[in-house]
């Protein structure tokens, strides 16, 4: 990771899928920051299970399986009465082979993508939400490929469909949610080289995350929906 941006320890972030890939990335910068950083992972042996061994001090875990909403109420549960400076979800899976168009997608790998992209991100949004302190930021993993406007294309048919999806089911959450003072961010990070972003990406995570790190910090007290790149600028929708 780059050089840190000096914050208080006291600041703190929870992070929802921090096992792997962006989530992971997000975390180690935000501790190398000096962050309190709490994540949740699957299964045990990941990235963020090292990253806890090495900064204890900095570093929790949680296991949670997104998809299942009796974890998700029971991990809010039990931290119910902590607060986070900032809470950002971080789901997002493509069908297996992402050339299919809906005519060509099967009903179970389009209900999968669904289900973790849209359902499972939203309802870690509603359980989660209300961790984060008066006056913080609530964020998701969205893509640029979740804008209409933006999509001149074609491709990809099944994930863009589930980003659109989620940036519609946040903007229902900010207007439910109007007359708190959160702000609310949708993160189209790029194209990264990840596991999920390929080798072909012409960012690395190394470049990339220290700067949606601080687009995300710089949202703070910012209320309302903001769709934006890693660069603060904003996605049209």
């Amino acid at each position: 990771m780059n050089s840190p941006t000096s914050a208080p320890s006291h600041r703190s972030i929870l992070i929802v899928g921090a096992s792997r890939g962006l989530g992971y990335a997000m975390a180690a910068e935000f501790a190398v920051r000096g962050w309190r950083v709490l994540g949740t992972v699957r299964a045990p042996g990941t990235p963020l299970h090292g990253l806890a061994a090495e900064q204890p001090d900095l570093v929790e875990i949680e296991t949670l399986d997104m998809t299942d909403h009796d974890q998700i109420l029971a991990v809010r549960d039990r931290l119910l009465g902590r607060q986070f400076d900032i809470v950002f979800i971080n789901g997002g899976v493509v069908n297996p082979s992402p050339g299919d168009t809906m005519a060509g997608v099967s009903t179970d790998d389009f209900v999968h993508v669904m289900v973790t992209n849209v359902l499972g991100v939203m309802r870690a949004v509603e359980a989660f939400g209300v961790l984060a302190r008066p006056g913080g930021v609530i964020g998701v993993m969205s893509s640029g490929q979740g804008s209409i406007t933006n999509n001149a294309n074609g491709t990809n048919d099944v994930y863009r469909a589930s980003k659109a999806a989620l940036n519609q089911a946040m903007s229902s959450y900010a207007g439910r949610h109007a007359s708190e003072v959160c702000a609310l961010v949708l993160m189209a990070p790029g194209w990264i080289r990840t596991d999920m972003g390929g080798s072909n990406a012409p960012f690395s995570v190394e470049d990339a995350m220290p700067e949606i790190v601080d687009a995300l910090i710089a949202q703070d007290g910012a209320a309302g929906l903001h769709f934006l790149d890693r660069n603060g600028r904003t996605v049209p929708w």
